[in-house]
């Protein structure tokens, strides 16, 4: 009976210790055959229990200078998938999935990053599946599939979301120039007309007169002025079309009882236009002879500031993934596999697609194609460029006996090799897993930032109901305090509507505020 284990290998550097401990091993008794993986550090040997035991195997390597520990149940045990999810916009649905993952009955260990798209999940085959590890995502409301084999870098492409956020920053650009123009002319105006005021000393039904002659400030209906309507107008585009994407997003989200950063904006935008809009009704209903103080500047400056932010942080991603990208487009789709009769005689060859070639397989590479997977030179001379690989600029002379590297290019002549490594275990495959688990992989201060924005919206939330009720409060006990900070508002209006105006204020700009944290979270 002929078994099989796992030794990890350290202190490998190139591919001569490979075949160094090959070499070696292959003589003692008992062992059948060794296959060691230089990316992987790692040795898969077959051999005789009656003979030799693991133990020993991991000594003769030692022997050699080399670390070497024997693996236990390498390869079986655990169920490992790896997902693709959709819909995630920032680390709270990160943490949503992970914790909801974590607290399922089966999975032993789960990590999403945010940066590919990818989930990897470790489960326990006995107590739960992967259709029931993808029900429980698609539940939280993202969409989800499995990584595809592939290896092609779609997850990867955020080409998509680039278009996305950057139509709703150009859209929300475009209507807020004019109600950042119309602002910033309405405080040039004001500030004329209070040092008018000082110097004059104009009584305060005369700075309405002038106040009210100012071509904005002329009402088209009683109580709606040219500059409400113009920034209403130029508000509603943007909460729309600007808008759109956040919506959806915290509709999601509120939707399976969580908040993230979708959910601040989104409520800090539409109680601003809201509550604007609602005195606007007031004042027109009233036939205000005051203009009321609306807050439709904010949405539009919101969502641009937003929106660039999530349209830069998807053209970063993309950065960091196209190296990925690239990488991963250096391996081979297909292969041709052949079969030899006695004295190397070719009978007949097949095309199949990479990730069906077998280890031991006879595979038949052309001039200028590429090595699909890792092998051993059985027949044929010529000469291969490796430098996508190893760097090495000039091509590497390759004869029977010698190894060849997935990825790399055959140049001049036709070349027979047997496959080593297929797969996932080629070594371009390897070095593809190493750099996408170093961006799954979290630093714990990662982790501990996720995990507060699980709680910063909900906080932030009640800081401005808090701040709402505390300023109605005050001001009701003791206006001064109002009146000392809420500076210009109009004298006309009754006392009772100026703590109110103030204390939503407040409670706006506290929400306002705290939406670009999210840019500091991230």
């Amino acid at each position: 009976t002929i078994s099989k284990c796992y030794v990890q290998v350290t202190g490998m550097t190139c591919a001569s210790c490979v075949a160094n401990i090959e070499r070696n091993l292959r003589r003692e008794d008992g062992i059948h055959s060794i296959l060691v993986a230089l990316m992987a550090g790692k040795a898969e040997v077959r051999y005789n229990p009656a003979v030799i035991q693991p133990a020993a195997i991991a000594e003769l390597i030692r022997e050699l200078g080399f670390g070497a520990t024997v693996m236990e149940n390498c390869g079986e045990g655990d169920g490992i998938l790896e997902l693709v999810v959709r819909g995630m916009t920032c680390a709270s649905c990160v943490h949503k999935i992970e914790s909801t993952l974590m607290k399922t009955n089966g999975v032993l260990y789960c990590s999403v990053a945010l940066a590919t798209n990818k989930a990897h999940i470790k489960y326990d085959p006995e107590i739960i599946g992967p259709r029931d590890v993808i029900q429980v995502i698609k539940d939280l409301g993202f969409t989800t599939s499995l990584v595809k084999k592939d290896r092609s870098a779609s997850h990867l492409d955020h080409k998509q979301e680039i278009r996305q956020w950057k139509r709703s920053f150009v859209v929300s650009l475009v209507f807020c120039i004019p109600v950042m123009g119309l602002m910033i002319y309405m405080m040039v105006m004001d500030s004329q007309l209070s040092d008018a005021h000082a110097h004059h000393n104009m009584s305060s039904e005369e700075m309405e007169a002038l106040h009210s002659s100012m071509v904005l400030e002329y009402q088209l209906l009683p109580g709606l002025s040219v500059m409400n309507f113009l920034s209403f107008s130029l508000c509603v585009p943007v909460q729309i079309l600007g808008g759109w994407h956040f919506y959806i997003q915290a509709y999601k989200a509120l939707k399976h009882k969580t908040a993230n950063m979708d959910v601040l904006i989104v409520l800090a935008t539409s109680v601003a236009f809201v509550y604007s809009f609602v005195i606007l009704l007031v004042a027109m209903a009233e036939k205000a002879k005051v203009n009321p103080v609306t807050f439709f500047d904010t949405p539009p400056m919101l969502f641009v500031f937003i929106s660039l932010g999530r349209w830069l942080e998807h053209v970063a991603k993309g950065k960091t993934s196209e190296a990925l990208a690239r990488l991963i487009s250096l391996q081979a789709t297909e292969a041709t596999i052949v079969t030899l009769g006695p004295d190397n005689v070719l009978l007949s060859e097949e095309q199949v697609d990479v990730e069906l070639v077998q280890r031991g397989d006879i595979v038949r590479v052309i001039p200028g194609g590429k090595f699909p997977v890792d092998g051993r030179v059985i027949e044929g001379h010529s000469m291969v460029d490796e430098s996508l690989i190893t760097g090495e600029a000039m091509p590497v002379t390759k004869k029977p006996g010698n190894t060849v590297i997935a990825g790399s290019i055959n140049q001049n002549g036709s070349l027979l090799i047997s496959a080593t490594h297929v797969g996932a275990d080629t070594t371009l495959s390897q070095i593809v897993k190493l750099v996408e688990e170093a961006q799954t992989s979290k630093a714990p201060i990662q982790q501990f930032a996720d995990k507060l924005s699980g709680y910063f919206v909900p906080f932030i939330v009640a800081v401005s109901v808090v701040t709402l009720f505390a300023w109605i409060i005050i001001g009701f006990v003791d206006f001064e305090i109002v009146e000392k900070y809420f500076l210009g508002y109009n004298k006309s209006i009754s006392a009772a509507e100026v703590i109110i105006r103030f204390a939503f204020q407040a409670s706006i700009t506290v929400l306002c505020i705290a939406c670009p944290c999210s840019l500091g979270l991230a």
